[in-house]
């Protein structure tokens, strides 16, 4: 038992080490060592969800509660980024990648991490540099609940991981995949919670909006991020089964994709 312990654990540490080379490449490669760097990975997001809190609060638009439109925005558009980048990351990932698969520690799954990784820690901290600065020039309120914050932030990163491991391994099977997911992306975007409570929605409408998983995500993290404020509707136990049923089949499809994969 102690060998295998032993085993596992010296398994741990070499995948490990894998995933961060492979993350510090993927910045290198997508980032490079000109202007600011690395630093993109954090600026790209914070940009985007600037510009968009920016016309949002200039078109004055409505969203269903009284809650600032700045945090309303900073609350919904950073939770679409932490999701919806996730699986453009992983769609042919492995194609491009495939040289790697010639060493012998480096399986699909890594470069997947590695992607994934980097853009939830990109996502995280746009997130947090943004509410830490509303807060200092008092645009923004500190959230009532931090713990619940997390949890509704963690719980869209598993599934925005859940969803990219899917589709990236079905991405090797058909190129179908890439050509549905970028339109489907911005046609979901509107649907996925960024732009509207629950409770601001027909009583009737309520259930089908709740059965789009990443509904369920933002309404936890607005209402740690609101308390009160908000009314919130939500169903965990739902959220958690879709997470973890995307997850399985993700796992799937990419060992029958790396069983099939010839390096180069």
């Amino acid at each position: 038992m102690p060998n295998s312990v032993t085993s596992i654990g010296r398994s741990v540490a070499v995948q490990s080490r894998v995933i961060y080379a492979l993350l510090l490449r993927e910045i290198l490669t997508r980032y490079g060592r000109h202007n600011i760097g690395f630093l993109w990975l954090f600026v790209e997001p914070i940009t985007f969800t600037t510009g968009v809190t920016v016309l949002w609060t200039l078109s004055k638009a409505v969203h269903g509660s009284n809650i600032p439109i700045v945090a309303f925005a900073l609350t919904g558009y950073s939770s679409v980024l932490l999701w919806r980048n996730m699986p453009s990351r992983c769609i042919h990932a492995i194609e491009t990648n495939r040289s790697l698969m010639y060493h012998r520690n480096v399986r699909a799954l890594d470069i997947f991490l590695s992607r994934l990784l980097l853009e939830a820690a990109g996502a995280t901290c746009s997130f947090v540099v943004l509410s830490i600065f509303y807060i200092y020039i008092g645009w923004l309120e500190p959230p009532a609940d931090v713990l619940t914050v997390a949890v509704g932030w963690v719980l869209l990163a598993w599934f925005g991981m859940a969803l990219a491991i899917f589709l990236g391994a079905l991405s090797e099977k058909s190129e179908l995949v890439d050509k549905i997911w970028h339109p489907l992306s911005y046609l979901i975007f509107p649907l996925s919670g960024a732009v509207f409570m629950v409770d601001a929605l027909p009583t009737s409408v309520q259930k089908l909006a709740l059965l789009i998983p990443m509904v369920n995500g933002v309404e936890i993290l607005r209402e740690g991020y609101f308390g009160h404020l908000v009314r919130p509707h939500y169903d965990l136990p739902y959220l958690v089964t879709c997470c973890i049923v995307l997850t399985f089949a993700g796992l799937v499809q990419l060992s029958d994709v790396a069983r099939k994969i010839t390096p180069q």
